[in-house]
């Protein structure tokens, strides 16, 4: 049995602390487009019109429906674990007076995770999708944009989400940790 260089070679992983010290160090511009997933600085898809859209939409109806029950993250970091801190499109984050301005939020102040995927989707559904269940996360929302759908993935566990399913009515979507906010997202499509 043969044993490849990629076998042999030690990867770096990067942690949390060292990807910010390199934005403050400007190894990495303040505007680019980088997420830490496992270690790794991983780029993201550029954000196209449809793409900004959805998210603004999406930020107007939460910020509409939910007031001050929750918090509104729009593509800001989540703090997952030392090697981890993805930037959903959207969040919704147990309220906090000071809005997270002595750390980025954990898993534990998550509500609601929500990615938009135009060209993003496989990523989404492959990687991001199944870390958030693995780090507790319990509900996330898939906005596809490609086949206008949105699937929920529900009851995160470390295998994954227990649950999944596409939304059906999309005029009283509610995530499970806010029952009384009830969304219509119908204006999406």
């Amino acid at each position: 049995m043969s044993t490849s260089a990629k076998d042999i070679l030690q990867r770096h992983r990067l942690s949390v602390d060292e990807y910010h010290r390199m934005a403050r160090a400007g190894i990495l511009p303040e505007d680019s487009r980088v997420e830490l997933i496992n270690g790794e600085i991983i780029d993201m898809a550029p954000i196209g019109s449809r793409h900004a859209a959805a998210v603004k939409q999406l930020t107007r109806i939460l910020n509409r429906t939910v007031g001050d029950t929750a918090i509104v993250s729009v593509q800001d970091p989540i703090h997952l674990d030392p090697h981890t801190e993805p930037q959903p499109d959207l969040a919704l984050l147990r309220p906090r007076e000071d809005f997270y301005k002595t750390a980025h939020p954990r898993a534990s102040d998550v509500l609601l995770v929500i990615e938009v995927a135009d060209h993003s989707l496989r990523y989404d559904r492959e990687i991001k999708i199944p870390l958030y269940a693995r780090h507790g996360i319990s509900e996330v929302w898939l906005v596809d944009l490609q086949s206008n759908r949105i699937s929920l993935f529900r009851e995160g566990t470390a295998e994954g989400y227990r649950r999944e399913s596409e939304a059906t009515d999309l005029e009283r979507l509610s995530p499970l940790h806010l029952p009384q906010a009830i969304f219509d997202l119908c204006e999406l499509w």
